[in-house]
């Protein structure tokens, strides 16, 4: 059985099984181009900071380091191992969010006006753009068919980098509670997040994106499960009710996708392999993330922290690879690739920025509207930009996964109007 399962994992990794029989514009020029190994060498470069990492955590706990510690780095380790200050009890809930004033409705209208504005532009355009980057050649000519940027990992740092200078600016501008957490913690949640987004990535050289949309709005049912596991949580029917529609809807959609263009890449198994392991990944990210909330940190300090092991990694593995170099220097050969990559990482530090204020003046319903509304939105712009074909049932079964979404909007609504405890939504922090 363990044979039979390898024999399909190494089959994926292989380019070649394209939907309906069609063979890859460009194929890896080697095995070591396939996404499967690059896989392995990330997580191993990745490995090789969380190891001794987790080895010195430990030590330092089994050596109470912070009853017998003294010296110049005294602050610094007790600050990544142990936090500035202990844990109260692992079911402290979280923070309930603050009210916004009482203002004109005028001005409310207004606010909630600028807020779905700027998360619609912010994360369309970085859906645009993510597209763009990941299926498209840059400096073709009549002669020339130009290259591909084909390195995931260092769009992700690119990301990383610039939300990890908005989210310390911010910090250093605007007042945050005290930190207590221990830094070590949001390397879990760095190291989920990192994956995730490669996986993310990755599989738009496989899949269409309105597949990869849909595949992030069904992810409520990882969700679910990593809740049970890692939070010990337990849901209502009508949260089982709506996993299944939307369980129900991405299948009508993946099952009666008409053929993509030749421009565009082919549904393939090994897209569906890296979309579930961006799902599964970024369940883990949202669960962790929750449970270190119990620390009473900001959303902005979360964003910081995560960034920062995020940045480490990322830049860890790529000199272990030597492929930060090579990455700038496609920056240098193709200046509109260097164009689109700072936008993309522009949107998605924004983006953020735009999530915890549409949160904090309007509540976690609205925003989760909003966004659903965006993922109808990005299908549609996708497939009128570049080509993407939807069959009648596959648009039935996009509409059935959208309105599942805002009936569970509807749905925690009501337990809220009648005094019960919804189900927390999960973590808006790092989402691209």
């Amino acid at each position: 059985m363990d044979a039979r399962w390898w024999a399909v994992v190494v089959l994926a990794a292989l380019p070649s099984l394209g939907a309906g029989g069609e063979t890859p514009e460009a194929p890896p020029e080697s095995w070591s181009q396939l996404w499967f190994f690059r896989f392995l060498v990330n997580a191993a470069g990745y490995a090789s900071f969380m190891v001794p990492g987790y080895l010195m955590v430990q030590y330092f706990r089994r050596k109470n380091y912070l009853e017998t510690g003294r010296g110049l780095c005294f602050p610094l380790v007790k600050a990544c191992v142990f936090g500035n200050e202990p844990k109260a009890s692992d079911e402290v809930p979280l923070a309930s969010r603050t009210e916004p004033a009482e203002t004109t409705p005028t001005w409310q209208a207004l606010k909630l006006l600028f807020c779905a504005a700027g998360l619609q532009v912010s994360y369309l355009t970085w859906g645009v753009l993510q597209e763009r980057v990941m299926t498209r050649s840059y400096g073709a000519t009549a002669t020339s068919p130009g290259e591909r940027f084909t390195d995931s990992q260092f769009l992700v740092l690119m990301n990383r980098v610039l939300a990890l200078i908005v989210a310390g600016l911010y910090c250093i501008l605007c007042k945050q509670p005290r930190h207590g957490a221990p830094m070590y913690r949001y390397s879990f949640a760095s190291l989920s997040n990192v994956l995730s987004s490669w996986c993310q990535y990755e599989a738009l050289k496989f899949v269409s994106f309105p597949t990869q949309v849909l595949a992030k709005a069904s992810k409520v049912i990882p969700v679910m499960l990593m809740g049970k596991l890692v939070s010990r949580r337990s849901y209502e029917h009508w949260e089982y009710l709506t996993a299944g529609l939307i369980s129900i809807g991405v299948s009508m959609f993946l099952l009666s996708s008409g053929p993509e263009p030749r421009s565009s890449p082919a549904t393939t198994l090994s897209g569906l392999i890296l979309l579930a392991g961006y799902i599964a990944f970024d369940s883990f990210t949202s669960n962790w993330q929750d449970a270190l909330f119990a620390y009473k940190m900001s959303s902005v300090q979360m964003m910081f922290g995560v960034n920062l092991f995020s940045c480490l990694f990322t830049v860890g593995s790529l000199l272990e690879q030597g492929a930060l170099l090579e990455g700038t220097r496609f920056m240098g050969r193709h200046s509109e690739f260097a164009a689109h990559a700072l936008l993309l990482s522009v949107c998605s530090a924004c983006g953020q920025l735009f999530i915890f204020y549409t949160i904090g003046q309007f509540g976690a319903a609205i925003f989760t509207i909003i966004m659903t509304l965006r993922q109808a939105f990005a299908i549609l712009l996708s497939c009128l930009l570049y080509g993407h074909t939807v069959t009648v049932v596959g648009g039935l079964g996009v509409a059935v996964v959208f309105a599942a979404l805002l009936l569970r909007v509807y749905a925690r609504g009501r337990l809220k109007q009648r005094g019960k405890k919804a189900v927390p939504v999960e973590s808006p922090v790092q989402k691209v």
